[in-house]
Formats: C-alpha cells, sequence, structure tokens
C-alpha cells in the first residue's frame, strides 16, 4: 500500500500546517484520491460523493486531512494503461506504426521491381506479372493510407471533443 496525499496533508498537519488554507489544487489532489479509492470499490457512492463534498468545503489543511486519512490507495495514474484494456482483447494499432510498415512493404515492392533478377522481354519492359504487383502494392498503399488518415483525423476530433459524441451520435 502506498501512502496517498492525505497522509501527506496529515503529516503536514503534525507540523503545524494544519491552520493554513488549502488552496484548488490541493483539494483537487484529494478528490483524486478519492476518484481512484472509489474505482478500487474502497468506497460506496453515497461515501464518495459525501466526502467530495467535504473536501470542496475544506478552507484548512486541518479540514482537509482526515477525508482520506483511512485511505491507502495506488494513484490512477500510476496504474499500468494495460489494465484499462478489457482481458482478451488485442491492443489498438496506431495509425503512425500501421502507415510505417505498409510504407515499408511498399518501397520493398518497388525495389523489387526496379532491380529485377528475371529477363526483360524484347522491348526492355518487365513481365507482365511484375506491372501488377506494382500496380496491385500502389492501390493497397493508397486504401491503407486513406484508412489511416480517417483514424487520425478521428481520434483527433475525439481528443478535441474531449471524448463526447459528436452532436447527432447516439440518438441526439
Amino acid at each position: 500500500m502506498t501512502a496517498g496525499p492525505g497522509d501527506e496533508m496529515a503529516a503536514a498537519d503534525g507540523r503545524g500546517r494544519g491552520r493554513f488554507r488549502a488552496s484548488h489544487a490541493d483539494r483537487e489532489q484529494v478528490i483524486g484520491t478519492l476518484k481512484a479509492a472509489f474505482v478500487q470499490g474502497m468506497l460506496s457512492k453515497d461515501e464518495f460523493d459525501q466526502r467530495v463534498a467535504q473536501a470542496f468545503g475544506s478552507r484548512t489543511y486541518a479540514e482537509l486531512a482526515p477525508i482520506t486519512a483511512d485511505l491507502h490507495v495506488e494513484p490512477v495514474a500510476a496504474r499500468s494503461s494495460e489494465l484499462a484494456r478489457p482481458q482478451g482483447e488485442a491492443p489498438a494499432l496506431r495509425p503512425g506504426q500501421v502507415l510505417a510498415a505498409v510504407t515499408a512493404v511498399y518501397a520493398s515492392v518497388w525495389a523489387f521491381a526496379f532491380f529485377p533478377p528475371w529477363p526483360l522481354d524484347a522491348e526492355g519492359d518487365p513481365p507482365r506479372a511484375i506491372i501488377f504487383l506494382v500496380f496491385s502494392a500502389t492501390f493497397i498503399y493508397i486504401f491503407v493510407s486513406a484508412i489511416m488518415a480517417g483514424n487520425m483525423l478521428a481520434e483527433r476530433i475525439q481528443k478535441r471533443s474531449g471524448g463526447r459524441p459528436a452532436p447527432g451520435e447516439n440518438g441526439q
């Protein structure tokens, strides 16, 4: 078990800091600890709501310290992001990684086509299979690039909207 912000405040209170005014950031830190405790199942919804209201109403460190003194939680940010993904679900590929891999394969196809280990025909052209390979690779490259560009745009829009669905989505 690790010490939470409430423990630090309780220790600070023992040094005479308890009469000093708590800042908004101090209250937010305590609320973050309460959120982590709620997520970990250490608090019921009613108890969480009550303690959050108490944190917002606290003006000094002495009033803030007892709110989390009995909670020993691991900060949510310190927990592994692997826990956020449901078990059995594969991690999502990032568009940049996919584009890099597809570009490497596409460049390899072109290198293979330009440095042929086979004889050219009478007009100096490569075999039709190689021409077909290059055109197919180009089509696939453009297709995958368009999909990844769309994914990057969708992620950017979602980040800028704060994860809220767009108007008209979800029956609105």
